[in-house]
């Protein structure tokens, strides 16, 4: 558990680096232009000399604020978003399995909602209009956007019997226990449990789950205020949203907490649809391309092959994230509204029934 631990930092801290530095490159080329290229070689250094100006950057707090909660919300919602990574399963190995809690979905969901009290408290206390709207704004969107998402989510917990986010990774493998059929259809009686790779991820395996898996990526876009659903931030409207009247490195926490959540929502998708840490490669006829590439649970090949499959995944949602927001403009706040309301949330209470009738039916 502890080394789990002590990787999840590792990650959660390189990530940082690796999305800051990723945006600025990815946004760049679309634009048709070069990102940070002064410090250190391909701008490799930015990021860093970011860090070092923000640290030594005054920590200023509005005289009119209150000034105990304007200091803790920006500690709040880091603390929110991080504590997500507890029970998140890095590999098929015992010591990566995080806190193997038996309601690690459930702890998941709940855990990253308190980040929404942190955002009001921070646009609260900052006794400014432009950061008080901004977290109104926030709040709405996220609490809208949290019932499409806990709904996708539960059409998986459903099908797989389980709110062990290991045990969910197990059942779209090679090391399942249970019997995998061709797109899940019992009656064609065509057995895939040995051949594993993408046959046996749940977006594969439960057809249906393919556009629950779109509202689902949806739904975690609106969850981390990215384009385009940044409505929280609307520079052209509410200077810089909630945070406004942060500086230094409350600031960076902050910003810090929004690429922190990328990455917990790219994993928790990566899992619950995407096969999680099992190789995309399937065994056919004497190509064991399953078997060697995923390794034996336990062993050290298959906690590299294991890590290398869900961060490979995980990036590329992130890559994907960044992509809309440099191509998408941004939402009016009544089409957000529509969007989950009308749009999102039917169609997940329908993917409910069908993941009820699909359970029943084809189990």
């Amino acid at each position: 558990m502890y080394i789990a631990l002590l990787i999840c930092l590792g990650l959660i801290l390189a990530n940082i680096v690796i999305g800051v530095y990723g945006e600025r490159k990815i946004s760049a080329f679309m634009q048709d232009r070069l990102g940070p290229m002064e410090v250190g070689k391909y701008g490799l250094l930015q990021i860093f000399a970011d860090l070092l100006k923000l640290l030594q950057k005054e920590d200023i707090v509005p005289i009119l604020a209150n000034k105990r909660l304007f200091l803790i919300a920006p500690a709040l919602i880091f603390i929110a978003i991080f504590a997500g990574f507890a029970v998140m399963p890095l590999g098929p190995s015992e010591f990566l399995q995080g806190s193997k809690a038996d309601i690690g979905v459930f702890y998941l969901l709940s855990i990253i909602s308190i980040d929404i009290i942190g955002v009001l408290m921070a646009g609260w206390a900052s006794n400014n209009k432009y950061s008080l709207f901004g977290a109104m704004r926030s709040v709405a969107q996220i609490v809208s956007y949290e019932i499409p998402l806990a709904l996708s989510v539960m059409c998986v917990v459903m099908i797989s019997q389980t709110l062990n986010l290991q045990e969910i990774s197990f059942q779209q493998g090679v090391y399942t226990q249970e019997t995998t059929y061709l797109f899940g259809l019992k009656f064609l009686n065509i057995d895939i449990t040995n051949v594993g790779g993408i046959l046996s991820w749940n977006i594969v395996r439960i057809p249906f789950l393919f556009p629950i898996y779109v509202i689902f990526f949806i739904a975690s876009l609106a969850e981390c205020n990215r384009a385009p659903f940044d409505l929280p931030e609307a520079e052209s409207e509410l200077v810089g949203g909630f945070h406004t009247e942060y500086s230094g490195i409350r600031w960076a926490l902050v910003f810090l907490s929004e690429y922190g959540m990328m990455l917990l929502v790219s994993l928790l998708g990566a899992i619950l649809f995407l096969g999680s840490w099992n190789t995309p490669l399937p065994n056919i006829g004497f190509l064991k391309l399953a078997n060697w590439t995923s390794g034996e649970p336990d062993s050290w090949i298959g906690v590299i092959w294991g890590m290398f499959w869900l961060l490979l995944k995980a990036y590329l949602g992130i890559f994907v994230q960044m992509w809309i927001r440099w191509t998408y403009p941004r939402l009016r706040v009544d089409q957000l509204m529509y969007l989950t309301w009308k749009v999102l949330t039917p169609f997940a209470i329908l993917g409910i029934f069908l993941s009820a009738i699909w359970r029943l039916l084809m189990v």
